[in-house]
């Protein structure tokens, strides 16, 4: 019996796609989840006939292996999440194809592998990565994470973020992003260090003062700053001025700790004020009890806020009364979260998100809101200080429910502002105070908010096309101006 062939115009085509996946690039930020698309069609179109392309086992090996990667379902959106705002935005300001191709590709992409000895003497290695997204408007900046699922795809789309991040915020830097895919839990401190040496000795020629200035992020702290900047020195003399984030002993900034948090509160100010509000008396449910949710628990408090409910890891708890967030950090503390704590209620973490509110602060995971949820959402304002919580989907049942939301790009964009201060401050070889710091912090972010909602009447648009066009407009501009044709 003759096999029948199904080779035709579509399957050769979606072969082609097949055999390119491992040369996917980020020049268009959602090709994976195309990809696993056209993979499911091409396994329904080889299981329809005896097909000689690609065997059904293959084409599982090759999903499977996608998942692997650490390509989750959040994570899908936030790559298309990344793409689809910055099209709108270009369609929006009207930008030239190539120019608007141009400012999505970045600038440079360094993969490095680091090999050092363990404390059992058995020799380890990791790949580390740097993706240098733009410089147009100044040096590149951006964290550097430790964590196993680092990959490229996720580095190149925070590394994106940065870019429009630092633009709407207009401190002059470009973005960048980096991390080592390992599990900083599994090493000992002495392991982590020898790691974080071997990546700087191999990035040391690409970093620099004027070029690319790292910071800390999830799994990396002040004294990974410290490490790097020791490293660095070794190479250029030394340079405080080539990290940020670090021990204050070693040029950090004061305020630096609480930026992320303290932005978040300032931003809430702005926004809330647009409304004749003020933090005093609204009711606050936040998402997260890490540095950023804890802060801003905090300063909210301190501002007359009334913190109902608190989630993270370990459980959630609410009192409708407000929760005394010192006796809950406190607890957190001595206990490794908030579980337990007997100032409220216990209650299930999947429902904070729904809890009735005032504002809604998401301070810890992306892709929590989504379209299974956003219709349940009681918060009249969310404020997103986790990086991309909210997907397309709940984007659009939100606005039409007339929630506003302030976007990450510029409700969390605190912490790079002030590693811009500590910058500053360490070129100068001259430190601020804490209350020049914060005073500092609060002019930036009341400024950025007001450019953003400057945008969102000049294109008739909500806050976060406001804030994508702000950055993406300021960054064409610098490289329009610097010549990117020539």
């Amino acid at each position: 019996m003759q096999t029948r062939s199904c080779i035709t115009p579509e399957t050769n085509f979606l072969r082609l796609c097949f055999l390119n996946l491992s040369r996917l690039h980020d020049g268009a930020l959602c090709g994976l989840y195309i990809h696993i698309t056209y993979l499911k069609r091409l396994h329904d179109l080889c299981a329809a006939a005896a097909c000689p392309l690609l065997d059904s086992n293959t084409l599982l090996c090759s999903y499977s292996g996608l998942l692997r990667r650490g390509i989750s379902s959040n994570r899908m959106n936030a790559l298309a999440a990344t793409s689809r705002n910055f099209k709108q935005a270009a369609k929006l300001l009207g930008l030239d194809s190539k120019l608007e191709k141009s400012l999505l590709i970045p600038f440079r992409e360094i993969k490095v592998e680091c090999t050092i000895p363990k404390d059992d003497g058995t020799l380890a290695s990791y790949v580390g990565f740097r993706v240098q997204h733009d410089n147009a408007r100044g040096p590149m900046k951006g964290g550097i994470r430790y964590h196993h699922e680092v990959e490229p795809d996720e580095v190149n789309a925070l590394a994106q973020l940065m870019t429009w991040k630092t633009a709407v915020a207009n401190i002059p830097y470009g973005g960048a992003k980096g991390g080592i895919g390992c599990s900083p839990g599994d090493l000992s401190i002495s392991e982590l260090e020898r790691l974080t040496r071997v990546f700087t000795q191999k990035i040391h020629d690409l970093i620099g003062i004027h070029t690319d200035v790292p910071a800390p992020d999830m799994g990396t702290n002040g004294q990974t700053m410290a490490w790097i900047l020791d490293e660095y020195s070794k190479f250029h003399g030394y340079s405080p001025a080539v990290v940020t984030g670090k021990p204050v002993d070693l040029g950090g900034s004061l305020g630096r700790d609480a930026a992320t948090g303290r932005g978040v509160l300032f931003a809430t100010e702005a926004l809330l004020a647009e409304h004749g509000k003020t933090v005093a008396g609204q009711r606050f449910v936040i998402q997260g009890f890490g540095n950023v949710g804890s802060w801003a628990a905090q300063l909210i408090t301190e501002a007359g806020g009334k913190v109902i409910a608190i989630s993270d890891v370990t459980g959630a708890v609410k009192n409708i009364n407000g929760l005394d967030i010192a006796k809950l950090m406190k607890h957190s503390a001595e206990n490794r979260g908030i579980k337990g704590f007997q100032g409220g209620d216990a209650v299930d973490s999947n429902s904070l998100l729904t809890e009735d509110c005032d504002v809604l602060i998401p301070a810890a995971l992306g892709g929590v809101i989504n379209k299974d949820n956003a219709d349940d959402i009681k918060a009249k304002y969310i404020i997103e200080a986790a990086n991309h919580p909210t997907d397309p989907e709940a984007d659009e049942i939100l606005a039409k429910k007339g929630v506003l939301i302030l976007p990450d790009i510029l409700a969390n964009s605190g912490g790079v502002t002030v590693s811009y201060f500590e910058w500053v401050q360490n070129i100068q070889g001259f430190m601020w105070d804490e209350e020049k710091v914060n005073r500092e912090l609060k002019t930036y972010m009341t400024r950025a908010f007001r450019d953003t909602k400057e945008m969102c009447h000049s294109h008739h648009c909500d806050l976060r096309m406001g804030a994508f066009t702000l950055g993406v407009n300021r960054v064409a501009r610098a490289t329009v101006l610097r010549g990117w044709e020539a």
